[in-house]
């Protein structure tokens, strides 16, 4: 509470700073320009210092409280002025404050805020001080801003003050009287201190004009900010101010809970006209004050009729009031624990005529989306008032169907997930929800393509909460893949989302293929038959209790719905446990874990069921999804590509197919599916402003890694051709990379010009604009902050036009070179950046240098001398004939390994150089003969003459012009070897490296210990070895002794990847060693794996490698860990069938015999030939493969090739004339017959074939099948009496076996263990038995011959 001065200090300000209002300026304080940014009244430094023995300011005598009118809330700021007979408050001098001067209307307010601040709180009862603020109020747009602060200040303050004293009214030790006054006296205060300060609210926003021109307002509140005080901050706590006075027991000052009507409807009024100025809600502060007025003054105060006829106006009317309401209805609830206007709300817009709200689609749209936010803010309450906005799903008003379906997505997740309280209502509460989610089913067939595509979203966000059962899971699943078909795109787009939200979030496990699913069901089911033998096998739905008999945890009986008990059994298993559970399964293919008890194994069974039924329904989608790539919409495209690989992480059956078809997209060669992802390209990245697209670009040239910027450099390139990249975007990446745009980053810059290299292959003119750029900033400061800058640079410069370059050289070139020379040559860059940037600088220097060999030749003595010319030069290079090298350096070992990668890199270019060079010698020439023919033709207008004709032939003739290109070609040859070994005793520059450099490789202790320098030395190795064929077959030997040995996975990884060039330049010297080449593709280094599946499909898809009897290491690959690698291998495959007749079918059987023999997981395998048998299409082929597998029966004895065989062709697509093939070569087959596995396999082959066939064949597929099941049965009985023949046997053996013969001890060691053999049999299972009946019998047939 505040005191009141002593009379002492009170005299000193007097004295200090006299008052008068007589005066022309207030002395109180000095004009200060300061005043306006300190935010006090006039001499409120003053007021800090408190008398304790001063009397409470409140305390006044009775007669001046009982003296003070009663005021009265008008209805406007003029009624004031207005005589009413009942005794109120009103001004009666009011004062006109726009008439007076400057000074005066200083003085003037200085003294009204003086007296405010220096009398007690209630002083503004006073007919002088009130008349002297009614005057301030009324004149406030004419006020300066210094006057503005004052007055509201002190006007703040004072209520501010007074709030607290409101509680002490009571705990009083007065008369009632005296506490009656007091009363009044504080409620006539309260009552025009808010009167005030609403009103000045009111005369600032309306002297803004923010709610008429927002825009406008916008600009010019900046420019007077600079001149006038912070309005913002003051209106916040104002509002903050009166909305805490509402929060407080106002029933002390008026007598009952509920205030003044006046009071109530002039706070609510004004707030509620604050709400229509989108600017003043953008302010959090004065939007969370009005909406905590909102709800004071609706549930506190009981002001709910009107409040609900002003918010469902606002609504109806803006937009940008939803959010604001939803949180002041939400605010209500929360902090009063009454519901009562969101309820009162939910009523009324269930009470609307739904037809009114298809007039009105605006405010139908804005009715929508608040109850989406209330739903989301109150889902409990919400859920007990659904049922009257459930009839508008009958109406017309397609937004209000849209809202609704997002309400109860948003009930469904949020308002069931409490699952405290009685069974009673916990089984209420599973019905409502259920309703809900049958309502949501039946939506998703609504006449309009929004609300289709609404509720899809919708049950896309509750598969990502979690909120979709396993019973309701498939029914979603087919609804979303029927969707994928719809008429309209927006709902197509829909549904390709809800179907990767549903892989993501599936409850069934990582893995989905249909085949394990089906295998470890079956498993199962057997299971639940040993568990439960007594029960016929039926579907797992009618082993579930029934609706009388259900039962709770804790074993209650209660009479709940199926569908409802159901649903909490299949919700029982959590996505983790059977996630664990599935992958226990794929693990051990032949054992069945315990899951538990009946119950258990029931729930995990019917899981089991909805996930091999969801991996069916998805699979049945590829077709549709194939058809959707092709779709003209850049939606379908892009989204199916999301939902295929989506399918081909869970290994959805059929995904593989579908990416196949995709891959890579840019690059295909379908016009229709290029320009559909073109066109997403496009809708995403590129039509955007400027420099949002600029923003974009440079983003995924940092981001993407070397094959994403291939594909991202050829639709650039494209689009600056087709002018879809307009002037202006290439206008703000140049400002990006010239750091034109702040905050941008060194990164950013270095993205842009990557950029813009990309457009540059289409309009090389683009680079020369800010040639001086690229050298400043891709060669100056920058390029130390992000040194790949330096690197994106050089490959800028080898973009460049050949009038650029020519420029280039004639301004800058030898600043360009040095700058290039001490790139490479400099150690200023980092070790893991410095190799990127010198290959892209030595490549510069090729292709803008006039004679690069000069400078090159340079650069490798400088690095030459850096290493060689040092203390110890001779010492290294004797250790490292030797084969130790003690005196290397880590320094040295650095520069070591950048000389190796300076020559090396030098001499490769300088291959291609002189390739290059050939060229251009040759389009000269050529160009030459062409000139001069055509000048011959001018000469003899139009005709040749016969000269010329004549000279022709005869050069032909004696073949002078093929000698021409033979002199060239060897020329060319020469200078290619004499770059490494030459012709003459001297060696060159780089033929003085070769022979180090081999020594240096084979040095393999040397290069166990410096990882680095083995890296540099087998890449320069590798390079060398590309140039000269001599230098290459002697070193080839070295080369893959390391690539199988070397601890380095980088080394192993380079070296595989030189392999690939070394085969192509030459493919004799490598012939020998194909079969090490492929022994790459068993390293446990995943890069190196990968490089060695890309540098084989390389090979064989270019025909530069055969397919020799290795192949069936690439498809094991198809099976790898490593998803990019299984990628890869599956992408070669998918090409190599295309080739010719499928070059597959006739590896396929030698495949499947080596495959068949390795230590293969028996899903692998299956994996492996299923994907490689789906290859082949032609029926003649898949004719001619039955015959062969069928054959592959002959002279096999192991049971585990018999089932791989017999599984190779249930995957088979069987024809009438397959069919027959399979029935004529029984024979070959009949002898595997007796194991249960093959039999299956036969079955399923059965069971194909009888859905295509005619009543002809099917006949005979019948007999087929007798013939096949007594043969069966036949072989089970001869494996059993053989069985119990070895049995009878032993039990004689054990009696009569010891005088028999003089082997007695072998006789008997036998019998012992054949007896032990017999006891293991009768504890095995049935299972057991079968499996090891051929065992048996020869066991019987050794004993019997001995």
């Amino acid at each position: 509470m505040r005191k009141m001065l002593t009379k002492r200090l009170v005299f000193i300000l007097v004295i200090i700073c006299p008052h008068s209002r007589s005066r022309k300026s207030n002395p109180t304080r000095p004009a200060s320009s300061d005043f306006s940014h300190k935010h006090i009244p006039a001499c409120s430094v003053a007021f800090e210092f408190f008398d304790p023995n001063s009397k409470d300011p409140t305390e006044k005598d009775s007669l001046s409280l009982a003296m003070a009118p009663h005021f009265v809330f008008p209805q406007s700021l003029r009624e004031l002025e207005e005589d009413h007979e009942d005794n109120r408050l009103y001004a009666q001098n009011s004062i006109d404050v726009a008439s007076l001067r400057s000074s005066e209307l200083e003085e003037f307010v200085k003294g009204v805020s003086f007296d405010l601040s220096d009398k007690e709180l209630f002083c503004i009862e006073d007919q002088d001080i009130f008349d002297r603020v009614y005057s301030l109020i009324r004149g406030y747009a004419s006020l300066p801003s210094s006057c503005k602060l004052n007055l509201v200040e002190s006007l703040r303050s004072n209520l501010s003050v007074l709030l607290p004293n409101v509680d002490s009214l009571t705990r009083t030790q007065d008369d009632d009287t005296l506490v009656h006054d007091r009363v009044a006296s504080h409620r006539n205060a309260f009552k025009i201190y808010t009167f005030f300060l609403i009103n000045v609210v009111l005369a600032e926003e309306s002297n803004s004009g923010s709610s008429n021109n927002p825009k406008v307002i916008a600009n010019t509140r900046k420019k007077l900010i600079k001149n006038s005080w912070n309005w913002e901050p003051q209106r916040g706590r104002i509002l903050n101010l009166i909305a805490n006075s509402l929060e407080i027991n106002l029933a002390l000052l008026f007598g009952s809970t509920d205030p003044d009507e006046n009071y109530l409807s002039f706070i609510a009024k004004h707030t509620f006209s604050m709400f229509e100025n989108a600017i003043l809600l953008k302010d959090s502060d004065t939007k969370d004050a009005l909406c905590r007025i909102i709800g004071s003054c609706a549930t506190k105060y009981h002001y709910m009729a009107q409040s609900c006829a002003s918010i469902m106006h606002l609504i109806h009317k803006y937009d940008f009031v939803v959010i604001p309401m939803a949180e002041a209805v939400a605010g209500a609830k929360k902090k009063y624990a009454d519901g009562s206007l969101a309820s009162a709300l939910v009523r009324e817009i269930g009470r609307t005529n739904p037809k009114d709200y298809v007039k009105d689609t605006a405010g139908a749209e804005n009715i929508g989306r608040f109850l989406v936010e209330i739903a989301d803010r109150l889902p409990k309450l919400i859920s007990t008032n659904i049922g009257v906005l459930v009839p508008h799903f009958g109406g017309e008003s397609y937004k209000i169907r849209n809202a609704l379906v997002g309400v109860l997505g948003k009930l469904v997740a949020m308002a069931f997930k409490d699952d405290e309280g009685e069974v009673s209502s916990k089984s209420v509460r599973l019905r409502t929800k259920q309703a809900m989610l049958e309502i949501l089913l039946e939506r998703c067939r609504d006449v309009s393509a929004y609300t289709r595509s609404r509720v899809l979203q919708v049950w896309a966000e509750l598969c990502e909460e979690h909120s979709v059962s396993i019973g309701l899971w498939n029914e979603v699943a087919e609804i979303a893949a029927g969707r994928l078909e719809d008429k309209s795109a927006i709902v197509r787009k829909s549904a390709l989302n809800l179907l990767i939200m549903m892989l993501q979030h599936n409850p069934f496990g990582p893995q989905l293929r249909i085949a394990s699913f089906e295998a470890t069901l079956e498993q199962y089911k057997k299971k639940l038959n040993e568990l439960e033998p007594d029960v016929p096998a039926e579907s797992v739905a009618d082993d579930l209790p029934s609706d009388n008999d259900t039962c709770n945890e804790n074993g209650e009986v209660h009479n709940i719905d199926a569908q409802v008990l159901a649903e909490e059994q299949q919700e029982s298993p959590t996505d983790s446990c059977l996630t664990q559970m599935e992958e226990e399964i794929i693990q051990k293919d032949n054992s069945v874990p315990d899951v538990g008890n009946l119950e258990q194994t029931r729930a995990l069974v019917a899981s089991l069921e909805a996930g091999l039924r969801f991996s069916k329904c998805v699979s049945a989608t590829m077709p549709t999804l194939v058809q959707l790539m092709a779709s003209s919409s850049a939606s379908d495209v892009e989204n199916t590509i999301l939902l295929l690989m989506r399918c081909k992480q869970f290994q959805i059956d059929g995904s593989e197919a579908c990416l196949r078809k995709m891959l890579p997209l840019v690059f295909s060669q379908d016009k229709s599916i290029y320009e559909a992802v073109e066109n997403a390209f496009v809708t995403i990245y590129i039509r955007k402003n400027p420099v949002e697209t600029a923003k974009n670009l440079l983003s995924l040239a940092i981001d993407s890694n070397i094959g994403d910027l291939a594909a991202l450099e050829f639709i650039v390139a494209a689009l600056v051709s087709k002018g879809d990249i307009s002037t202006g975007m290439i206008s703000a990446l140049w400002d990006f990379f010239c750091f034109s745009v702040s905050g941008t980053t060194a990164e950013q810059s270095r993205g842009a010009l990557s950029v813009l290299c990309m457009a540059a292959k289409s309009s090389p003119v683009i680079l020369g604009s800010h040639l001086q750029d690229i050298i400043d900033i891709g060669f100056g400061r920058w390029a130390k902050v992000d040194p790949l800058l330096a690197r994106a640079a050089c490959f800028a410069l080898q973009r460049l036009s050949d009038d650029d370059k020519k420029k280039l050289l004639s301004v800058n070139g030898s600043r360009v070179f040095g700058m290039l020379e001490s790139l490479i040559a400099g150690s200023w860059l980092p070790e893991n950046i410095w190799y990127a940037a010198a290959d892209k600088a030595i490549a510069a220097i090729y292709t803008i240098h006039p004679t690069p060999e000069t400078l090159a030749a340079n650069i490798v003595k400088k690095s030459l001398s850096s290493v060689f010319d040092c203390n110890g030069g001779d010492e290294l290079h004797n250790d490292i004939d030797s084969g130790s090298a003690s005196i290397l350096t880590t320094v040295q070992v650095a520069k070591l390994s950048r000389y190796l990668f300076i020559a090396s890199h030098v001499a490769m270019n300088q291959l291609l150089y002189i390739e290059s060079c050939s060229r251009k010698i040759q389009k000269q020439r050529a160009a030459k003969e062409k000139a001069d023919i055509d000048r011959h033709n001018l000469q003899s207008n139009g005709t040749t003459p016969a000269d010329t004709l004549k000279d022709n032939n005869i050069n032909a003739e004696l073949g002078l012009a093929a000698s021409a290109d033979a002199m060239l070609d060897t020329l060319s040859d020469k200078a290619e070897k004499e770059i490494i070994s030459g012709n003459s005793s001297e060696k060159n520059l780089i033929g003085h490296c070769a022979p180090f450099l081999s020594k240096l490789c084979r040095n393999f202790s040397l290069m166990q210990k410096y990882p680095e320098l083995q890296a540099s030395g087998m890449l320069a190795l590798c390079r060398f070895m590309i140039i000269d064929a001599k230098f290459c077959d002697a070193n080839l030997q070295l080369l893959f002794t390391v690539v199988e040995n070397a601890s380095s996975e980088t080394v192993r990884s380079n070296c595989t990847i030189a392999l690939g060039d070394l085969a192509v330049r030459f493919p004799n010297l490598l012939e020998p060693w194909t079969e090490n080449m492929y022994a790459r593709l068993q390293d446990a280094s995943v890069s190196v794996r990968k490089n060695a599946v890309l540098v084989l499909s390389h090979l064989i898809l270019n025909d530069m490698m055969k397919v020799k009897g290795y192949i069936n290491e690439m498809a094991i690959q198809l099976e790898d860990e490593e998803e990019r690698i299984s990628s890869l291998a599956k992408l070669f495959f998918h090409e190599l069938s295309k080739k010719g007749s499928n070059p597959i079918y006739n590896l396929l059987p030698d495949i499947l015999g080596k495959l068949s023999i390795r230590n293969l997981k028996r899903e692998s395998f299956c994996n492996i030939m299923q994907f490689l048998i789906a290859s082949i299409k032609k029926d003649k082929q898949m004719e001619a493969l039955v015959e062969k597998l069928c054959n592959r029966f002959n002279g096999v004895t192991d049971i585990t090739q018999w089932e791989y065989i017999s599984y190779c062709l249930s995957q088979l697509a069987f024809t009438e004339k397959g069919m027959k093939k399979l029935m004529e070569s029984f024979k070959t087959y009949e002898h595997a017959l007796s194991e249960e596995s093959v039999m299956d396999h036969f079955k399923n082959i059965i069971n194909k074939s009888k859905k295509f066939a005619k009543p002809e064949l099917k006949s005979c597929i019948e007999e087929f099948e007798d013939k096949l099941n007594k043969f069966h049965m036949e072989k089970k009985e001869q494996e059993v009496t053989a069985r119990n023949a070895q049995i009878h046997q032993q039990r004689f053996g054990s009696t009569e076996g010891l005088p028999v013969s003089g082997n007695n001890g072998e006789d008997s060691a036998e019998s012992d263990t054949e007896g032990a053999t017999k006891s293991r049999a009768k504890k095995s299972s049935m299972k057991d038995l079968k499996g090891n009946v051929s065992a048996s019998t020869k066991r019987s047939i050794r004993s019997k011959r001995r």
